[in-house]
């Protein structure tokens, strides 16, 4: 979520008036907003989109809930030491979080372990541990129009008579610091971004989030007008039509299993009505097709931890392929692939089939990645339901990610087009009309030049080097991973230090590079691929014939606020994935909004981009999904592009004898045995490539002008990339409700009993 206080002041339209207050008492409101923790409750995209789409959720006044787990402890804060990640535990609740109520009041038991009993009545969970859920509310105000939604969080508590009931009588003490075991459910975030980590505790938080929040729908449904009514058959007829209910990948798809659970044991609905229910209840949203990623939960761990929900998965499971053996008689392999139960050493539950199973929509996050999804991943269940299947392109709200973070351009976009826009990005399409326009082009450009130098003075505040803010800032800030390719980078910035050192005389576009983004803690290679940035930034930052001309930064700890500081002062984008691994990428949409250029694949939310703004307005470079295709088709071989390219070889070969790491000159043997040897992500086939585009972007930086007018056409092409687009779309065509653009009447006015802020009451 980041920090709340300026983007609370901004969406009710006070900033101005406590800039204002908080000066006459001789403060300073940008001093007081540096003090306000992040708060990091998720990884990377999956976790900032969920931000974004609360922020756009409000804003269209609709009737939606945030629901999530309160860790004591968010993503770690990382710091680097001799060129080394060290992680450090984020204690961000230190001192108080003053944006959240606690509600005892609606603390709900969570259930787990124990066993199930059958009987003539139905099935009986007993003899299970309970934690309670207490949740935390936090407000989430929509952009100026006083609609304010909640972002429920939940927090792990330990019942009083933990331990103390039945047999333990002798302990007292021990009992009741043994209440550590069921509060350590909400102590802290797993930190793997794109990777699946098959532990207790983690499917323990998994469940605890999804079991709360489902008792928290149903109890708010109940307390409805649409949820009383005399028939105990019908009571549910309406829960689809007033809850909806999106599944943020599969970290929450015990929900399913969960809510057959409620309906079937406790509600006493029939199956086939419980299951039609539940169906028409969940959408899901997949976010990767990182087979490493797939969430895959051994049965034995399921079943020891939640015995009565495994069942209920083997029986969704057992009608699920009942039915399509029906369709195609005698295709066992066709059984097999689309099994929720995947057999092997250790039985699995595939989770992703569980949520395509029990939702009845499914949607990829881009085009490109929705079309991989269809046609790939899950090719045999697009065949089944092909109406089932949708896309949603991702966005990013405009309140912070412009008006927050970048305010002199959303001054200057107003100026121009008048301040609608905020609330219809796509209006920014009126900015074409003064592309050509002189005063507009350079006051682009001084924005962008001021907020490089103010950027500038920060990174010489904290990390002591010298920059030249007229010097090109050339950004790749997101998670460490191999298939974001922050390896390529790398050989990109040793090739220019090469060419610089071999030619000093030569003409060289003065670059700043900056590389941030935290490692999960347990990744030995993005961990050696962040040693190997600082080592070359080390050489590179420290030679007198390189001089001003390249520098090297790696940024510690990359977060929300360093974001919001980065991006409006970054010339250069990187968006360099593997054709067909980012499944949209978000971080690429916020540089394209705060007048950046883009250098990328075509891949994720980059194709749309540059169909938005034309190609000729990206640097479009590298091997296409096809090509990618063939290439795996035909192998491979490093060695070939290494054997041929020889400013590669060079690179390559610096890394490998020692150049970067004189007194351990095997250091970075893992790292070019992988690019060598088994590199999926085939960084050496698009080196080149790569390479050339720089050239380009280099050789245009050189034209002030023609930079600055693609730059602005790329801001007008940016409005397709608002969140609110993408909720818009979510409403219409998913949870079927209508957005409502009424600014509902302030507390203090009274409040017209015709105006409803949902016309079609459904809750999403």
């Amino acid at each position: 979520m980041g920090r709340t206080l300026q983007n609370t002041m901004i969406n009710l339209g006070l900033q101005n008036a406590c800039d204002e207050a908080v000066y006459q008492l001789g403060l300073d409101m940008e001093e007081l907003e540096e003090i306000e923790e992040d708060a990091g409750l998720g990884n990377g995209g999956l976790g900032r989109l969920a931000a974004c789409f609360l922020d756009s959720m409000a804003t269209l006044g609709l009737a939606a809930y945030g629901y999530g787990i309160r860790y004591e402890y968010g993503i770690f804060n990382q710091k680097i030491r001799d060129g080394w990640q060290v992680e450090e535990a984020d204690d961000w609740l230190r001192h108080g979080n003053p944006w959240e109520k606690a509600r005892p009041e609606y603390m709900l038991p969570v259930h787990f372990y124990g066993r199930v009993e059958h009987s003539a009545s139905g099935a009986k969970w007993i003899d299970t541990q309970v934690v309670l859920a207490l949740p935390y509310d936090t407000p989430v105000p929509g952009y100026m129009n006083n609609t304010v939604n909640t972002m429920r969080l939940w927090s792990a508590r330990a019942p009083n008579d933990f331990n103390l009931r039945d047999f333990n009588v002798g302990d007292y003490i021990q009992a009741v610091l043994d209440r550590n075991l069921a509060e350590n459910i909400s102590r802290v975030l797993y930190p793997n971004d794109n990777f699946f980590e098959g532990k207790e505790l983690r499917l323990k938080q998994e469940y605890f989030v999804v079991a709360a929040t489902l008792q928290d729908i149903i109890r708010r449904f109940k307390a409805s007008k649409f949820g009383s009514t005399d028939s105990v058959r019908t009571v549910f007829d309406s829960f689809p039509d007033q809850v909806a209910i999106q599944l943020n990948d599969t970290h929450p798809a015990m929900a399913i299993p969960e809510l057959m659970r409620i309906f079937v044991d406790i509600e006493k609905l029939p199956w086939d009505k419980a299951w039609d229910i539940t169906k028409r209840t969940f959408a899901y949203t997949n976010h990767t097709v990182l087979p490493e990623a797939l969430e895959r939960w051994p049965v034995d761990l399921v079943e020891k931890l939640l015995p009565r929900h495994l069942q209920i998965i083997y029986e969704i499971n057992q009608r699920h392929l009942d039915h399509i053996a029906s369709l195609f008689p005698n295709d066992v392999d066709r059984l097999r692939r689309m099994s929720l139960i995947e057999e092997g050493d250790t039985k699995r539950i595939n989770m992703a089939h569980l949520c395509i199973v029990g939702s009845h929509a499914v949607n990829g996050v881009a085009k490109i990645h929705s079309e991989i999804v269809k046609t790939q991943v899950f090719e045999d269940f697009a065949e089944l339901e092909p109406e089932k299947f949708q896309n949603k392109t991702n966005g990013i709200t405009p309140r912070r990610w412009l008006l927050l973070c970048n305010p002199g351009l959303a001054e200057l976009i107003a100026e121009k087009i008048g301040e609608d826009y905020v609330r219809d990005l796509s209006q920014l399409t009126k900015l074409h009309k003064f592309v050509d326009d002189d005063l507009f082009i350079r006051e682009v450009a001084k924005v962008k030049q001021e907020n490089k130098v103010k950027f500038a003075l920060y990174l010489e505040k904290e990390y002591k080097v010298k920059i030249n803010p007229s010097s090109m800032f050339d950004v790749h800030v997101k998670r460490i991973h191999e298939y974001k390719r922050q390896l390529m980078n790398c050989l990109h910035i040793i090739t220019m230090y090469n060419r610089i050192r071999r030619d000093p005389a030569k003409l060289f576009v003065p670059r700043t590079v900056i590389i941030g983004g935290k490692a999960a803690p347990g990744y030995h290679m993005a961990k050696m691929i962040i040693k190997l940035i600082n080592a070359v930034a080390q050489v590179v930052n420290n030679d007198p014939v390189v001089g001003s001309k390249l520098k090297v930064i790696f940024l510690e700890n990359y977060r929300v606020s360093l974001a919001e500081k980065v991006i409006p002062a970054t010339d250069l984008s990187e968006q360099i994935s593997t054709a067909g691994t980012e499944a949209s990428g978000t971080g690429n949409m916020k540089f394209m909004l705060n007048g950046a250029l883009t250098i990328g694949t075509m891949d994720g939310a980059n194709v749309e981009m540059a169909e938005e703004a034309g190609e000729e307005n990206l640097f479009i470079f590298g091997m296409r999904v096809e090509d990618v295709t063939e290439l795996d088709r035909k192998g491979y071989n490093a060695q070939l592009y290494y054997d041929r390219l020889p400013e590669l070889k060079q690179a390559v070969d610096q890394i490998k004898s020692g150049f970067f790491s004189p007194k351990d000159p095997n250091l970075f043997n893992d790292v070019v045995n992988m690019l060598f040897h088994h590199d999926r992500f085939k960084v050496f086939a698009d080196y080149e490539a790569y390479v050339k585009c720089q050239e380009k972007v280099s050789e245009l930086y050189l034209n002030s002008k023609a930079w600055t007018k693609m730059v602005i056409r790329n801001i007008a092409a940016a409005g397709k990339f608002s969140s609110d687009r993408t909720i818009k779309e979510y409403a219409r065509d998913i949870w079927h409700v209508e957005p409502s653009d009424l600014k509902i009447p302030p507390p203090n006015e009274p409040r017209d009993a015709g105006q409803d802020k949902t016309p079609n009451g459904t809750t999403a």
